[in-house]
């Protein structure tokens, strides 16, 4: 029998399976094997849409986003060749015509 994982949101080892999913009895968090398997492996980013987001994805800004210093991105731009990274704004990427951006994974939505 293979050992469960711990809770990905609370950290306690008292999982139990129901059918495909994990669950967890402490803050009652639910999770698939395919999600524990993608936490295991490092860093997880999903869009505005719950996708899963990896490095060199093509994504759509689904907001106007107003620019500190500059004018405003547009709803629909498309951001080729994104790169992820740790932090608050976890999306790295070079924007054409505005050049570089860190983005949140909140106002994109992949392509």
């Amino acid at each position: 029998m293979s050992e469960l994982p711990n809770c990905p949101k609370c950290g306690e080892a008292y999982t139990y399976e129901d059918g495909h999913l994990y669950v967890c009895p402490m803050c009652a968090h639910e999770w698939s094997a395919a999600d524990a398997e993608t936490a295991e492996s490092g860093l997880v980013v999903r869009d505005a849409n719950g996708n899963l987001l990896q490095d060199g994805d093509s994504v759509i800004i689904i907001k106007d986003l107003k620019v500190k210093g500059a004018s405003v991105l547009k709803q629909g731009t498309r951001v080729k060749n994104i790169r992820l990274v740790e932090g608050d704004h976890n999306i790295d990427c070079k924007i054409d015509g505005f050049g570089a951006m860190a983005l949140k994974s909140e106002f994109v939505k992949k392509l």
